[in-house]
């Protein structure tokens, strides 16, 4: 097994850009592993709704990355304080699903520092009942990567901040996360270490205190992650398009009406635009209605849209600010 040096990068577009370059293009008859830490970042699983899945407020306004990435399974949120750990090898046709098989290394280095972590479920690992760790994979070509997290000193109260949308704001057919309740490892140490410490460790008791080989990512292979982070990981189509057809609906009075407002959303494009309301405009609302259609589902995109019209003559009293309140 080789360790992939990731220097520490924190931009986790890059890392699953070499997370996917090593599972493609590296040596099919070698296994190697990760690890990786991140900015502030909310990662959702291949199958979900990105929209449904976040705060899209919260996310703005604290300039969180979103990301999606190959593997199944639910969102979750990142910050610098947790270390995500990689296995990438062959497929040997038992892997998949198998989580114990990448995840034993772990708890064993985990309870040589003190922490009694278990694999529970199918696939989390967790300390006194608490999830310190989610776990998913995914198989292509021959090979698999198992990937998870591992909460060592997380901001804990901004993941329920980032992960809480508008629960009757959408309805959609994406797999739902599902909220689990969770501890972070450091406060189980039974001696402390911050979390380069805790990496270095984990490395040791990974490879049984022996040498640590290295694969050297060449400039060649830079330049194939870059590209492949560019591609998909910061691509938007990626992120937010391959998101399930779902639906907004989304309902307010002001002091000029009420607005009803309802969006049928398919690969992060508005297919369909319906506007109720008993506000008083002088302009025909279907003139919004059809302004909106194939519009992508982002604030800035919808708000573009709207700046081209006066609100006021469509909706009155309600103007650009409150549409935009209301949509997102």
């Amino acid at each position: 097994m080789k360790y992939i040096n990731n220097r520490d990068i924190l931009d986790q577009t890059l890392n699953f850009a070499m997370e996917e370059y090593a599972l493609k293009h590296l040596d099919i008859n070698e296994t190697y592993l990760m690890f990786y830490r991140m900015t502030p970042t909310v990662i959702v699983g291949r199958n979900q709704n990105t929209v449904e899945e976040v705060n899209m407020d919260y996310i703005r306004s604290h300039k969180v990355t979103v990301t999606r990435r190959l593997s199944g399974g639910g969102a979750v949120y990142n910050d610098p304080g947790n270390l995500s750990f990689s296995f990438i090898s062959k497929d040997d046709g038992d892997s998949f699903n198998n989580y114990r098989k990448f995840t034993e290394p772990v708890i064993r280095a985990l309870k040589a520092m003190g922490v009694e972590a278990k694999l529970e479920g199918r696939n989390d690992l967790t300390v006194e009942g608490k999830k310190i760790s989610g776990n998913a994979q995914f198989v292509t070509g021959g090979r698999i990567f198992s990937h998870g997290t591992l909460l060592f000193d997380v901001n804990l109260d901004n993941v329920s901040k980032a992960l809480h949308p508008d629960a009757e704001k959408y309805e959609s057919k994406g797999i739902k996360s599902v909220r689990s309740r969770v501890t972070n490892i450091r406060g189980h140490l039974s001696e402390d270490m911050d979390i380069q410490q805790f990496r270095e460790t984990l490395l040791h008791y990974i490879f049984d205190d022996g040498e640590i080989p290295e694969y050297d990512i060449t400039d060649e292979d830079w330049t194939n992650i870059v590209a492949i982070a560019q591609h998909r990981y910061r691509d938007w189509d990626w992120v937010y398009g391959k998101s399930p057809q779902f639906n907004v609906r989304k309902a307010h009075r002001f002091p000029g009406g009420r607005i009803d407002i309802r969006l049928d959303v398919k690969k992060g494009v508005i297919e369909q635009a319906s506007i109720f309301g008993d506000f008083f405009g002088v302009e025909d609302i279907s003139d919004i209605e059809n302004l909106l259609t194939g519009t992508k589902y982002e604030p800035d995109d919808v708000a573009s849209k709207l700046k081209t019209v006066d609100a006021h003559r469509y909706f009155g009293k309600i103007g650009l600010e409150d549409l935009l309140n209301i949509l997102f």
